[in-house]
């Protein structure tokens, strides 16, 4: 006889964890705590779980993913969006921490969402110091900006927590690579990413931190997966544009960053993108194709272990 199948759906909240399974239909509140945590691992253990699934909430979901990760159970976290358009496809309009839980269990059992390795605690220390070295460059241009217009009577404390926002970045700057010698295996990545002309340390951290699927998909699978793979748009007769977005915001940022100056300094990007230029396409869409181009080598170049300037390293073509 088939074991029946339980799918687990887990709103996360500050302060607490709503839990539904599906089909029992069972829910129930946890603290959202060291000790509700590992009470609530000890309870789905009991239970014949096939997926568990919880929204990524900004980093509130972490905690839990790595000790449902470490308990061996099947936990992926998902765009919110997927679920409450999932939701809204039910005609489920009303949204309650437990009703959200339970319309999370049941996309685990109708979507069945692919499970993704957890990262490890290296990788989520490293992913950390590259989103607070995002955060400082953002407070940093925040205070510059102000400057500008602010008032005699501010100016000078202004200027002082400019210093010291620069001291800080510096500061974390050193950290993060002390954090990369630590691992041969990032160091090695690292040096093959620096080695392309345009590709800094804050593209390559951020790649190895926020992106570590790099190197294991194939080329329509990594633009898809930064947001940088034109999208079709057609109805019937109708033919609309193609456009680009979803997909990891942050990498993308800084990507668009590199792309730029490798426009100017990459002999490889910078001749395909005077070509999409002289070919009549708009900046912006030549652009974000080169941005692609720029991916889809520095995919590859990992996948084959190959530096800038190696036949395989352009292997798979934009």
């Amino acid at each position: 006889m088939k074991q029946a199948e339980v799918f687990v759906g887990i709103d996360v909240a500050k302060a607490r964890l709503d839990v539904a399974l599906h089909p029992s239909g069972a829910t129930w509140t946890v603290p959202n705590s060291e000790a509700g945590i590992a009470g609530l691992v000890a309870q789905l253990q009991q239970q014949p779980v096939t997926h568990i699934v919880l929204e990524a909430t900004g980093g509130l979901e972490i905690p839990l993913l790595g000790a449902l990760g470490a308990a061996g159970l099947p936990a992926v976290a998902v765009n919110p969006r997927q679920v409450r358009d999932f939701a809204k496809a039910l005609g489920r309009l009303a949204k309650t921490d437990r009703l959200d839980a339970q319309v999370l269990a049941l996309f685990a059992e109708r979507v069945r969402p692919a499970l993704r390795p957890l990262p490890d605690q290296a990788t989520q220390a490293l992913s950390a110091l590259v989103a607070r070295r995002r955060q400082l460059v953002e407070m940093l241009t925040a205070e510059k900006n102000r400057r500008g217009q602010a008032s005699p009577a501010i100016q000078a404390d202004i200027a002082t927590h400019i210093a010291w926002l620069e001291a800080r970045l510096e500061r974390l700057e050193k950290e993060l690579g002390q954090h990369l010698k630590q691992s041969p295996l990032w160091r090695a990545q690292d040096d093959l990413l620096q080695s392309v002309p345009g590709v800094g340390p804050v593209l390559s951290r951020t790649l190895l931190a926020d992106l570590p699927e790099l190197g294991t998909l194939d080329r329509k699978q990594i633009a898809a997966l930064v947001g940088v793979a034109p999208l079709n748009r057609d109805s019937g007769t109708l033919r609309g544009a193609r456009t680009c977005w979803g997909g990891r915001a942050p990498v993308r940022a800084v990507l668009y960053m590199a792309t730029v100056a490798a426009t100017r300094c990459n002999p490889v990007i910078q001749t395909f993108y005077r070509r999409l230029c002289a070919a009549g396409k708009a900046k912006k869409v030549a652009l974000t194709a080169c941005m692609r181009k720029l991916l889809t080598i520095l995919n590859a170049m990992l996948k084959h272990r190959t530096p800038w300037g190696a036949p395989a390293a352009g292997a798979e073509p934009a």
